[in-house]
């Protein structure tokens, strides 16, 4: 799937011409990472995250390589993408652009990336997604999610949460609990890689924006998983 997201990149590029594809260049690789990032979680040996639990997701974002800074602070900074499903039609909007500041990201030594994950759980949590800021913790109930086959057996308080959340670093997946960490749109990636500025609420419930590549690529990735 990487190798054809990559050649409808390519293409893409060639047909929106120089300036039209240095404007898309950096969400659109955004997205292609976003979906190897989740591939590649999704098929770690008994460290993926269940299935039961994408399929009741309402909603997924995918911060792929968020920058973590260490010696206690535990500051980071990252970009990713959020999509929502349609329940009644059981299909998935385009994704919107969101940024991910602050707060901690599990035990901070020195300074490396990690890739985060985040499930929400019911329509309430993607409602507070939509909004310019968001603030873990204070806007919904966030848990570190299960992962493996232990899913079942995990707490009546991962299982109600509206977010889940889950962090990779160093060829390591797990859930964790994002600590005081802020998720606000970002209007102009939306506006570089659709053409015209939109807010996430455009993007994710009213179907604004044109789809460009490597959308279909991300749009088949949560058909394949989240059934």
């Amino acid at each position: 799937m990487k190798n054809h997201g990559t050649a409808i990149l390519a293409a893409a590029m060639l047909l929106a011409g120089p300036a039209g594809a240095y404007a898309q260049r950096d969400q659109a690789e955004r997205v292609l990472r976003s979906v190897t990032v989740f591939e590649e979680i999704m098929k770690a040996p008994d460290k993926a995250i269940p299935a039961s639990l994408l399929h009741k997701a309402d909603a997924v974002i995918v911060f792929p390589g968020t920058l973590k800074g260490g010696l206690g602070i535990g500051a980071h900074r990252g970009h990713g993408i959020f999509s929502v499903r349609d329940r009644k039609t059981n299909t998935w909007s385009r994704p919107a652009f969101m940024t991910l500041t602050g707060g901690s990201v599990g035990a901070q030594i020195g300074i490396e990336e990690v890739d985060v994950v985040l499930l929400v759980m019911d329509p309430k949590g993607v409602d507070n997604l939509v909004r310019n800021q968001f603030k873990i913790g204070a806007d919904a109930g966030v848990a570190g999610g299960p992962v493996g086959r232990d899913a079942e057996a995990s707490t009546d308080i991962q299982l109600h949460a509206q977010i889940l959340s889950y962090s990779r670093t160093r060829g390591l997946f797990a859930g964790v609990t994002l600590k005081g960490s802020g998720i606000t749109a970002d209007e102009d990636a939306n506006a570089a890689f659709y053409g015209r500025r939109l807010t996430t609420r455009e993007i994710v419930f009213e179907g604004a924006g044109v789809s460009g590549d490597p959308v279909p690529v991300w749009l088949a990735l949560l058909r394949n998983y989240f059934q």
